[in-house]
């Protein structure tokens, strides 16, 4: 099991959260796809610029995406969303504030967080809970938001993934933040590019250039 130390309380490290699956066994490899992809677009540390997110690199995940737009410190409403946001708010969320998908007692935490994405900037990770109701059963959720460049340079949009796990129900999902994860776009380290290796079995000898050695030969020629 993957873990990983979020920023809480309980221990001086925090709080120790389980990365790889929810309790019912769903994937978060969206999460963890999307991270990829914006990772592969770093230089240096410097964020990647939103007109770079190609939807064809998030192809199997875009139900799970969605890209904001800073609006104000603190606040971001969604430019785009997919699928998945829509179900879990019961509507079309295009224009809404991310804050929506939020209990009111956290909001003021989550408004701290966008601020650190856009102002450090940082990579952002939330688990998050939807507490059961009637009608309706406890939900656990994941979310990550990396920071990105608008077409004039400053870092105002985000690339964003959102994973819940349970049935949603009829009425619209508001989440609690359970644990944070926060981390400096300076402290990632950019992939080095790929090296090629000659394939074992196929490699071949290389051997030094040696110039052909012309011989002259003597023609004897007799008339009679």
């Amino acid at each position: 099991m993957k873990t990983f130390f979020g920023i809480g309380s309980g221990s001086e490290f925090g709080k120790i959260v389980a990365m790889d699956r929810f309790d019912s066994g769903r994937s978060l490899s969206p999460i963890r796809q999307a991270e990829a992809y914006w990772t592969a677009l770093l230089s240096g540390d410097s964020v990647p610029m939103r007109s770079q997110i190609d939807p064809r690199g998030l192809d199997n995940v875009l139900e799970f995406t969605f890209i904001l737009e800073r609006i104000a410190p603190g606040l971001a409403r969604f430019r785009l969303a997919g699928s998945h946001m829509n179900t879990l708010a019961g509507m079309e969320v295009r224009g809404m504030p991310l804050t929506a998908f939020f209990q009111p007692d956290d909001r003021s935490q989550l408004q701290d967080v966008l601020e650190q994405v856009f102002a450090a900037p940082a990579v952002v990770e939330l688990g998050l809970v939807s507490g059961g109701a009637l009608g309706r059963t406890r939900m656990q959720a994941r979310m990550i938001l990396l920071p990105l460049k608008s077409d004039l340079g400053d870092v105002s949009r985000v690339l964003g993934v959102m994973i819940a796990d349970g049935a949603i129900g009829k009425t619209p999902r508001r989440f609690s933040i359970s644990d944070t994860r926060i981390k400096p776009v300076s402290e990632i380290q950019v992939p080095a590019p790929a090296t090629p290796h000659p394939v074992e079995g196929f490699a071949e000898e290389q051997t030094g250039f040696k110039p052909a050695v012309r011989h002259l030969r003597l023609v004897v020629s007799r008339d009679d």
